[in-house]
């Protein structure tokens, strides 16, 4: 078992003479498809010459590894964000595929401009029945679109007034460390590590760590008003009516279901409360802080190896389907997964792929439960794409929003199956870190909804805001879903500085959609076992059409009124429980 990355999956060395290869391939197959179709127009009035049109663009997708050469070095910067030469590569083919991804950037937009008579005739066609889903897209996106010429500035501009200053503020908090009992500590570990220390350890570790993130704030104030400015100039030029907007579309979600949702959680944020007030009362305190937030109410965490969590995984996910433990398997003898935390190397957990690429998965596993559940929601993003790859190359990539239904999926899978085999106080500690993930994940992450939106609005009304105003909206909306019962002091804001998701503009929702259809699938598949037929049809499904439609197929429909609100009332049900567990 291996339990770091194996980058020579991509290539032998920084130095390998293939990545240059890839990338000229690469660009050669993008050259010809511009000569071909570039000043074409007949393929925009034929169905016989858009096919044919349609089917050359998807072999540009289907065999050329085209994400191979930047992921290759990303993934190093990722383990190291001191590897200088990584980081310079990373730009200099960042130009590159960005003056690449040009040179077909005409045919979309072409595509884009079909009439609307036109564009009827070509989505009820037949002959092109394959790319119905790819083009409803690009006629969705037709009236936010800009001329070729406008989308290259935007294409451009997006590396030095986005990204690199993302970057920065990255690389200076990976650099970072945290003094705790005699060791420097990666920062991304002491965030990790801070919910599951004692008191006093507890709140020395948390007011060191955000001190040691308030001393890079100045870097990140200026980081977050670039990035928020360049947004609302995109918006603009755009012509989206909310910041939210441009997310909500690529997403390919319905805009009414995702505001149905955000209401519904801030609506119901007393279900919060009430569970903060319980977990006062289980902790033995009247009050709580926000180093509290996430903490068990056992004294000291179950110390869980990575090998024993291997064991625990594979065993669950071999009783669902077979087919998950073999992909797990094969994950930890490629090295696809990189498990330990280490200085340098980038905090938090992903699951990252890309068409005819590796799948890769980074943790920072710290031996505790929690990191169990981790990595069996990074698994979940792996095995979705692993079954994903059975869709044609437009199709394999899925919608964030579905890809967080199947991370918080398989978390479920591994919860129900440990659940029953717990001691009495396991199985109260186990339920509680169930309500407190649920929290953490549906009102927590609809809290920073609301704090982003609300973030867009002051920098766009304001020009920019300081570092404290930016603590300030942050703790009023964390205090809106924590309670009356939770302190919140003036330096938790500064977790502005590392909570990456911001910068990502409203990724968050994300992942309340994610863990509330997840809980209906799983319903689903408790009542009858048979329904793994159907979640693994969703698994299957890519991003073959929107995830209200890919779950609609399967009997989920998340337009219906009062989806979210049943949702909700589970979580409720569970704090009943624990209620229940916890009075004997």
């Amino acid at each position: 078992m291996k339990t770091s990355w194996n980058l020579g999956l991509f290539y032998k060395s920084p130095d390998d003479p293939q990545i240059e290869k890839d990338v000229r391939a690469m660009e050669r197959a993008f050259e010809a498809f511009e000569k071909k179709y570039r000043g074409v127009s007949d393929y925009l009035k034929s169905e016989e010459k858009l096919l044919a049109a349609l089917n050359d663009y998807e072999k540009l997708f289907a065999t050329l590894p085209l994400s191979n050469p930047i992921r290759y070095f990303a993934y190093a910067q990722d383990l190291d964000s001191r590897n200088d030469k990584a980081r310079a590569a990373l730009v200099k083919l960042s130009d590159r595929y960005a003056k690449n991804d040009q040179r077909i950037t005409f045919f979309e937009l072409s595509l884009a401009k079909v009439p609307a008579r036109a564009q009827k005739k070509f989505l009820s066609s037949k002959r092109l029945s394959h790319f119905r889903y790819i083009l409803s897209r690009i006629f969705a996106q037709s009236r936010y679109n800009l001329s070729e010429a406008e989308e290259k500035i935007m294409s451009l501009k997006s590396l030095p007034s986005h990204d690199l200053w993302i970057d920065a503020t990255e690389k200076v908090l990976n650099k970072k460390t945290v003094e705790f009992k005699g060791k420097q500590m990666p920062i991304s570990e002491a965030e990790f590590k801070i919910s599951d220390l004692p008191l006093p350890e507890r709140y020395e570790l948390h007011d060191k760590t955000m001190a040691a993130l308030r001393s890079v704030a100045d870097i990140a104030e200026s980081e977050i008003n670039a990035v928020f400015t360049n947004k609302k100039i995109n918006d603009e030029l755009r012509g989206y009516e909310e910041p939210y907007d441009a997310t909500v579309l690529g997403y390919a979600n319905d805009r009414k279901s995702v505001l149905a949702l955000v209401a519904a959680v801030t609506e119901n944020y007393a279900i919060s409360h009430r569970f903060y007030k319980l977990k006062a009362k289980l902790l033995g305190r009247k009050r709580l802080r926000y180093a509290d937030r996430a903490v068990g109410i056992v004294s000291h965490s179950r110390t869980v190896r990575f090998e024993e969590a291997v064991s625990i995984i594979r065993g669950v996910f071999a009783g669902v389907d077979r087919r998950y433990a073999d992909i797990l398997d094969s994950f930890l003898q490629n090295g696809q997964v990189d498990v330990y935390p280490k200085v340098g190397k980038t905090g938090g957990a992903y699951c990252s792929a890309n068409m005819n690429a590796p799948t890769f998965v980074l943790l920072n596993y710290t031996d505790t439960m929690e990191q169990v559940s981790t990595f069996a929601h990074e698994m979940g993003h792996a095995i979705h794409t692993e079954l994903s790859k059975s869709q044609s190359p437009l199709y394999q990539g899925y919608s964030i929003s579905a890809a967080e239904v199947a991370s918080t999926l398989f978390e479920s899978f591994v919860f129900d199956a440990l659940f029953e085999k717990l001691s009495d106080e396991e199985k109260v500690a186990a339920l509680h870190r169930r309500i407190n993930d649920d929290v953490q994940i549906i009102f927590r992450q609809i809290a920073c909804f609301n704090f982003e939106l609300e973030l867009h609005g002051l920098i766009r009304a304001k020009g920019a805001a300081s570092a404290s105003e930016i603590c300030k909206l942050l703790n009023k909306h964390m205090g809106a879903y924590l309670g009356p019962l939770v302190d919140i002091d003036e330096q938790d804001g500064y977790k502005f500085v590392s909570w990456w998701h911001i910068r990502t503009f409203f990724y968050v929702y994300s992942y309340a959609f994610g863990q509330l259809i997840s809980k209906a699938l799983y319903a689903e598949y408790k009542k009858d076992k048979k329904f793994i037929e159907k979640i693994n049809k969703f698994l299957s499904a890519g991003g073959s059409d929107t995830p209200e439609n890919i779950f609609k197929s399967i009997g989920i429909d998340v337009t219906k009124s009062d989806f979210w609100e049943k949702g909700l009332k589970s979580i409720e049900k569970d704090i009943e429980r624990l209620e229940r567990l916890t009075k004997r």
